[in-house]
């Protein structure tokens, strides 16, 4: 029996607002997460007879469905395509992240749904926008980053370029932009009552995190030769070092006061505080942290700085990371059922969103999910067997 939280009675900063996510992958998912977690009515629409999950993971794990209402729809037959708008007619958000055309292919396309409801937000993600020469093409993080230019700036001097996880453009170019456009657009259809459609491209998205990159090397200040900047391995005193026990600390004492703190505990040579920024020495001074470093465990140069602003930090795994005082003081992890996993974020002065949990029963059951969604109880009954259609 399945025994997840129910999705209704939610609280949070976007309570009452009702969103309709189009079941995909990564970024999009992420987006449906972060709106149900501050308080959105999530409505997931998974396709009947769609390819098995490249990743499938167990219910209690798999966050592409927490904290929505569920409904899978056949959206071959004509009495899908039109539930869907039905459900789009009575939405504030709808986001999706197929490739473009797929929508319109479907009779779901932005001037249909607009058309339907004229206030509806359409947010839609992709790798690289609706338009242009690599519009169809398809991609993951790691190529976006290779057209943003960013890949080839992330790595050490004596290496080829590291893919840093799938965070910076899925992530970060991808949930964080729709996030912030389709809010952006709800503000906006505040003041004017029209909805609009939200393209936000990944590719893009990476880009515009890295404006103030363009903007250092646009000044001169920015060297494009990778780890040989202040902010990319290139400083000694912005990198990772090895521990005596194959740990590692990592080090980012920038401002000169706190290298000078960093070099008095360490302890450095004196005549690399105040040539802190003189390129010539940091060959020396890179050997010489680097000698130091691998005298100690990592948990021992923890202790050491602990207490001080020399920005020395232990590299903690994902595990540790859940266990570390600071994480457990501020409940930065939480629990639900067998999953501890990060607590929602940001935090809010008015309202302490909830972590969103695995799909309950009534977020499964199609005549709850529809009532719920605002649809009459005499309709209920025709709505229900057309998604019965789509689960036989």
């Amino acid at each position: 029996m399945n025994t997840g939280i129910s999705t209704a009675g939610k609280t949070g900063p976007l309570a009452g607002l009702k969103v309709i996510e189009m079941a995909g992958l990564g970024p999009v998912p992420l987006a449906g997460l972060m709106l149900s977690e501050m308080g959105a009515q999530v409505l997931r629409i998974e396709r009947a007879g769609s390819d098995r999950p490249l990743l499938s993971l167990p219910d209690e794990y798999n966050i592409d469905r927490h904290g929505r209402s569920i409904l899978r729809i056949d959206l071959k037959r004509q009495e899908g395509t039109e539930l869907a708008l039905r459900l789009a007619e009575k939405a504030d958000l709808l986001v999706e992240g197929f490739r473009p055309g797929v929508m319109e292919q479907l009779g779901l396309g932005p001037d249909i749904v607009l058309a339907r409801n004229p206030a509806l937000i359409y947010g839609r993600m992709t790798g690289f926008g609706q338009d242009g020469p690599l519009a169809g093409r398809a991609g993951h993080d790691i190529t976006y980053l290779a057209y943003s230019g960013l890949l080839h700036a992330i790595g050490h001097a004596d290496s080829r370029p590291v893919p840093p996880l799938n965070l910076v453009a899925d992530y970060g170019g991808g949930t964080m932009m729709l996030v912030a456009g389709v809010l952006a657009a709800l503000f906006q259809r505040s003041r004017t009552g029209k909805g609009q459609v939200v393209d936000a491209a990944m590719v893009e998205g990476v880009s515009m995190l890295a404006t103030p990159l363009h903007a250092l090397t646009a000044a001169g200040l920015w060297d494009e030769r990778r780890g040989a900047n202040l902010l990319d391995s290139g400083a000694p005193f912005y990198d990772t070092y090895e521990t005596a026990d194959g740990g590692h600390i990592a080090i980012g004492c920038l401002e000169p006061q706190f290298f000078a703190e960093f070099a008095r505990l360490l302890p450095l040579e004196e005549r690399f505080v105040p040539g802190q920024y003189d390129k010539s020495l940091w060959p020396p001074m890179r050997a010489a942290i680097a000698d130091r470093i691998r005298r100690k465990s990592r948990d021992d140069w923890d202790r050491l700085f602990a207490e001080t602003d020399a920005c020395v930090a232990p590299v903690l795994s994902l595990r540790e990371a859940k266990h570390h005082p600071h994480n457990r003081s501020r409940d930065a992890f939480v629990t639900t059922g067998a999953f501890k996993r990060p607590a929602p974020a940001p935090r809010f002065s008015a309202s302490r969103p909830a972590p969103a949990t695995k799909p309950g029963d009534q977020d499964l059951s199609p005549s709850t999910v529809l009532t719920r969604f605002g649809f009459a109880k005499t309709e209920i009954d025709d709505l229900v067997k057309l998604v019965m259609l789509a689960n036989n």
